[in-house]
C-alpha cells in the first residue's frame, strides 16, 4: 500500500524544519529547537505565498529578513544559513510544479529582499544599541563628582561587553582606547590599534563626504554622523562598516573626544554583491541577463548630447530544432559557447553583451560613433558564428540573424529599442536568415500597426467590427446579375474601413479565420435569401464566399455549411465556395474530401485566381469545382486597343479547356467596356469588376438587379 502524497501543508512544514536545523546553531535564544521551528512557520509560508504570487512583492522578502532579526538570528552567519536554505529548498518543497526557471528567478529575488529587510532591521537595533551606548558614556562622563567610581565601572561593562567595535579618539586624531570587540573586526593588537591616528584610516572607496564630515566634528560644528566605511586590515583585506562619530563634550560644553561605533557589514556586503550579481547575470552564460542589460541600455539612451548608441539584437536560426533532435542539454552548451563568441565580439569601452532569454542575445556599443562601430560590430558576431561547434562528437553549424538599431541619445527608452531592434531581427530572419538588417522606422510601423491588428481581431469580431460588401458576378451573354461576392471589411476605430488583404492574413495566422469565415458565410447565405425573397421574379441569384486554406482543414467545414444553408432556409445550389488554386496545388484525397462532398450537395465550388498557382492542369480532373475564375493578370492587356494577341490566346485556351471539362468559366477584374465585349467573344461565362460595380452594401445589388429584371 503507499503512501499518500504530501500536501502543500506538510511540504510547508519540512520546508520550516530545514530552515530551523541550519539557523538554530547560529542564533542567541532560549527557545529549544522545535519551539524556535515553530517561530519559522509563518516565515516560511509568507515565503511561500510570495514565491506563487502573480506578482511579485518585495516587502514580503523584508518582512521575513526583519523577523529573524526579531527572533534573535542577528550573526551574520545566521542570514548566510537562511538564505542558502531559501535558495536550495523554497521552490523545491513550495514551487508545485510551477514553472522552474520562473520560480528560481522569483527565489532569487525574495533573497535578496530578505537581505535588505534583514540589514534594515539590524541597522535599526545596532543604531539603537549605539544611542544607549552613546548615552551611556556621556552619562558617566557628566556624573563623575556625584558617583565616579560607579558610572566608570558601569561605562567599562557597556564598553567591553559590547557586541559593536567602539574606540575613543582625542580631536587630534590620537586613539585613546578601543574594546574587543573592536580588535577582533581588524585582527590586530591594542598596542598595535593605539599606535595609529585616525586620520591615517583611508581607503580608496571612501566617500567624497566622509573626511569633511570628519573635520567638522572635530571642530565641533557637528554632534555626529553615519556613513559607510571600508577600512584595510594589517593582512591588507578590507573590513566594512556602519561607522557613527559622536563629539563628546566636557562639563562646559568644550569638545573633548570623539566616539566610534563600528558595525561589520563585510559578510552582508559581499552577501548583497553576490545577490546582485545572481540578479543581473544569466545562470546559464553568466552572462548579463534582462534585468542588467536594460539599466545599461537606459544609461546609454539618457547620455548627454553628442553621444549615439548602436544595438544588435541576435536570434540564432533554427535553434529549437537542435533542442529538439539533440536534447536540452546540447541545445545548452551549444549557448554557452555561442556566449564565450559573443562576449570576445565586444570587448571594446563601452560594449557589453547580454543574454536576453532562450536563444536571444544583445549587443550594445555606444559613444560618439556608433553609426560605424555597430555595423563592425554586427560584422564581428556573424564572423565569430562561422566556425561549427562541437558537441557530443557532432559539429553544429550556427547561423543566427540580427537587427541593428541605432541613432542618438535621449529620443527614445529602452521599450521602444529593443521593440525595434526585435522587428528588424525577424524581418532578417524572414528573409533568409543568416544576415543582419537595419531598422526601418517605417517598416517597424507596419509590423507595430500588424501586431496592433492581430491582438484587436477577437474582440472585434466580438464587437461587431466586421461587415460585408458585395461585388456583382453579371452574365457576359446577356448582362443580367447573376449573383454576387461576398468581400468582408474590418471597420477599425483608428484605422478605418480595412480590406481583406490587411487581416485575412493575420486572421489566418491567429486561427480566427474559421470563427470569422463562418461568420461571413452566416450573414451572406441569409443575404442571399433575403434577395431570392425580394427578387423573386429576378431569377435565382447565387452568392459567392471565399475559404482560406485554414478553413478547408477545418473539421466543421461540412457540418456548419449544412446548418446555415438549412438554417436560412437556402438551397445548396445558391451557394458558390471559392478555393485559391494555390491552396489546392498538391491536394491529397483528405484535403479535397470535404470539398466532394459539398459539391455532391449541389454546392458550386469555384477555382479562384486560376492561372496564378503554377498547377498541373490535369490536376483540374480530379478537382470537385465547377467553375474557373480567371485571376486578373490575364485580362489587363484587354484594356488596350489592340489587345495583347498572347493573352486572347492564353484566355482563349483556358476557356475552351474549361468548357471541354463542363467548368464555366468567371472572370475578375474587369474594367472597361472593351474587356467585357473582348471576353464575351472569347465565350467566358460571367465577370465581375469596377466597369459593372465596385464592392458595395446589399442594397445596391437590389438596385441592379431590379434594372436587370425590369429590362
Amino acid at each position: 500500500m503507499t503512501a499518500e502524497p504530501d500536501g502543500p501543508e506538510d511540504r510547508l512544514r519540512r520546508f520550516a524544519t530545514i530552515w530551523s536545523r541550519a539557523v538554530f546553531p547560529v542564533t542567541s535564544t532560549s527557545l529549544t529547537r522545535p519551539e524556535f521551528e515553530q517561530q519559522l512557520v509563518p516565515l516560511a509560508r509568507r515565503l511561500s505565498d510570495a514565491l506563487r504570487a502573480r506578482t511579485f512583492d518585495a516587502s514580503e522578502g523584508q518582512a521575513v529578513g526583519a523577523a529573524l532579526v526579531a527572533a534573535h538570528c542577528t550573526d551574520p552567519e545566521a542570514l548566510s544559513r537562511a538564505l542558502d536554505c531559501v535558495d536550495a529548498y523554497l521552490v523545491l518543497y513550495c514551487g508545485e510544479d510551477g514553472p522552474q526557471e520562473a520560480l528560481r528567478t522569483r527565489s532569487a529575488r525574495l533573497q535578496h529582499a530578505m537581505a535588505a529587510g534583514f540589514a534594515q532591521a539590524l541597522r535599526e537595533r545596532t543604531l539603537a544599541e549605539q544611542e544607549a551606548i552613546s548615552q551611556a558614556a556621556l552619562n558617566a562622563r557628566s556624573a563623575v563628582a556625584e558617583a565616579l567610581h560607579a558610572s566608570e565601572a558601569r561605562f567599562r561593562a557597556v564598553f567591553e561587553g559590547a557586541a559593536i567595535g567602539i574606540g575613543i579618539a582625542d580631536l587630534e586624531g590620537n586613539i585613546l582606547q578601543v574594546n574587543g570587540a573592536l580588535l577582533r573586526m581588524f585582527g590586530g593588537s591594542e598596542q598595535s590599534m593605539r599606535g595609529r591616528r585616525v586620520p591615517e584610516w583611508t581607503h580608496p572607496e571612501d566617500a567624497p563626504q566622509v573626511w569633511r564630515l570628519y573635520e567638522e566634528l572635530v571642530r565641533g560644528e557637528r554632534e555626529h554622523y553615519h556613513v559607510e566605511k571600508a577600512f584595510y586590515r594589517p593582512d591588507g583585506t578590507a573590513l566594512w562598516t556602519n561607522l557613527t562619530v559622536s563629539l563628546l563634550r566636557d562639563a562646559d560644553g568644550e569638545p573633548q573626544y570623539q566616539l566610534a561605533l563600528m558595525e561589520d557589514t563585510t559578510e552582508r556586503r559581499l552577501l548583497n554583491l553576490r545577490l546582485r550579481y545572481e540578479a543581473t547575470h544569466d545562470a546559464l552564460t553568466g552572462l548579463p541577463n534582462r534585468t542588467l542589460f536594460f539599466e545599461r541600455l537606459e544609461k546609454a539612451l539618457s547620455a548627454g548630447e553628442g553621444q549615439r548608441f548602436g544595438l544588435c539584437y541576435l536570434d540564432l536560426d533554427g535553434f529549437k530544432t537542435i533542442n529538439d533532435s539533440l536534447g536540452h542539454a546540447a541545445g545548452d552548451r551549444l549557448l554557452v559557447e555561442v556566449a564565450d563568441r559573443l562576449q570576445s565580439c565586444a570587448t571594446a569601452p563601452g560594449e557589453m553583451v547580454a543574454r536576453l532569454g532562450g536563444d536571444e542575445f544583445v549587443a550594445l556599443t555606444t559613444g560618439p560613433d556608433t553609426e560605424r562601430e555597430v555595423d563592425a560590430l554586427a560584422d564581428r558576431i556573424m564572423n565569430a558564428l562561422v566556425t561549427p561547434v562541437r558537441i557530443d562528437g557532432r559539429e553544429l553549424t550556427v547561423r543566427g540573424s540580427i537587427g541593428i538599431v541605432e541613432g542618438p541619445a535621449g529620443e527614445r527608452g529602452p521599450a521602444e529599442v529593443l521593440r525595434s531592434a526585435d522587428i528588424t531581427m525577424y524581418r532578417a530572419k524572414s528573409a533568409g536568415g543568416n544576415r543582419f538588417e537595419l531598422a526601418d522606422p517605417e517598416a517597424d510601423a507596419r509590423a507595430i500597426t500588424r501586431h496592433g491588428l492581430t491582438t484587436a481581431l477577437p474582440a472585434a469580431l466580438d464587437r461587431g467590427e466586421f461587415f460585408i460588401e458585395y461585388q456583382p458576378l453579371v452574365h457576359l451573354g446577356d448582362g443580367s446579375v447573376r449573383g454576387a461576392e461576398a468581400l468582408v471589411r474590418w471597420l477599425h476605430p483608428q484605422h478605418g474601413v480595412l480590406g481583406p488583404d490587411r487581416f485575412i492574413p493575420l486572421a489566418e495566422h491567429t486561427g480566427l479565420i474559421v470563427p470569422l469565415g463562418r461568420w461571413v458565410l452566416e450573414q451572406s447565405v441569409r443575404q442571399a435569401r433575403a434577395w431570392q425573397e425580394r427578387h423573386a421574379n429576378a431569377g435565382p441569384l447565387r452568392i459567392n464566399v471565399n475559404l482560406s486554406p485554414c478553413q478547408l482543414t477545418h473539421p466543421g467545414l461540412v457540418q456548419d455549411t449544412v446548418d446555415i444553408l438549412e438554417r436560412e432556409g437556402l438551397d445548396a445550389d445558391a451557394l458558390c465556395l471559392e478555393v485559391t488554386e494555390s491552396a489546392l496545388i498538391g491536394a491529397d484525397d483528405d484535403l479535397l474530401k470535404p470539398l466532394r462532398r459539398l459539391a455532391e450537395m449541389g454546392v458550386d465550388i469555384a477555382l479562384d485566381d486560376f492561372g496564378t498557382g503554377y498547377s498541373n492542369l490535369a490536376n483540374l480532373r480530379r478537382l470537385p469545382v465547377s467553375i474557373l475564375k480567371l485571376d486578373r493578370s490575364f485580362t489587363q492587356g484587354m484594356q488596350q486597343f489592340p489587345a495583347d494577341p498572347v493573352d486572347l490566346k492564353i484566355v482563349e485556351g483556358i476557356v475552351s479547356l474549361a468548357h471541354s471539362l463542363d467548368l464555366a468559366v468567371t472572370v475578375e477584374g474587369v474594367e472597361t467596356g472593351a474587356q467585357a465585349e473582348q471576353l464575351r467573344i472569347l465565350g467566358c461565362d460571367t465577370a465581375q469588376g469596377w466597369y459593372y460595380a465596385r464592392p458595395g452594401p446589399p442594397e445596391r445589388l437590389h438596385e441592379l438587379a431590379l434594372v436587370d429584371a425590369t429590362g
